[in-house]
């Protein structure tokens, strides 16, 4: 997975997605930002201030393990 970071103030998260996001303008696709305590989730379409979803490392480490698996 290539990352593109979103530009943001030193203070936010670091988000980035993948080089290959899908979508007509290549705007279809899930954005994640790594804490140390937690991976948050949320959709690029939506503002940044838009909804997220914070998991726990080892949940997010299952969970690509099983999606990369598809």
């Amino acid at each position: 997975m290539m990352r593109k970071e979103s530009a943001g103030g030193a203070s936010e998260l670091a988000w980035f997605k993948s080089s290959h996001s899908g979508g007509a303008n290549g705007e279809s696709c899930v954005e994640v930002a790594i804490a140390p305590h937690a991976v948050h989730v949320r959709d690029s379409k939506t503002a940044v201030d838009g909804p997220r979803l914070a998991v726990a490392p080892g949940a997010w480490g299952e969970f690509v393990a099983y999606a990369s698996g598809r």
